[in-house]
């Protein structure tokens, strides 16, 4: 996996972008040095709460409801082992979700499996 496709990383690239160290970023916005940097070598998990991540998303300016915004709403209920908010607000998508987990619970899913599932997903 790319770093850019971590939420850690996609924050770094972000925070980058806008031209600033992790301690001017850290001092502008009035975040903790240590704590963004372990986030963005994923040392230290996503936030799951929507205050933070809209802080640490307007820090980064991202605008909430964009295509930005909800990659990084993606990345970090991915990256704290959650199902993205998104997913759940298909009905019928949710409904099948079990049926995902029975086929893979007692199989060993192993990178090849899964790369071979993602491609059949994206032609489906």
């Amino acid at each position: 996996m790319r770093a850019e496709e971590t939420f850690g990383g996609f924050f770094k690239k972000k925070r980058q972008e806008l031209g600033l160290t992790l301690r001017r970023f850290c001092l502008h916005n009035e975040l903790d040095p240590g704590n963004i940097s372990k986030l963005e070598r994923g040392r230290l998990g996503p936030p799951i709460q929507d205050d933070v991540l809209g802080r640490y998303a307007k820090a980064l300016g991202i605008k909430k409801g964009s295509e930005e915004w909800r990659k990084f709403r993606e990345l970090a209920a991915i990256g704290a082992g959650r199902i993205p908010p998104e997913f759940l607000e298909d009905r019928e998508l949710v409904k099948k979700l079990p049926v995902v987990f029975r086929l893979t619970r007692d199989r060993k899913i192993n990178r090849q499996r899964l790369e071979r599932l993602i491609d059949m997903i994206r032609k489906a």
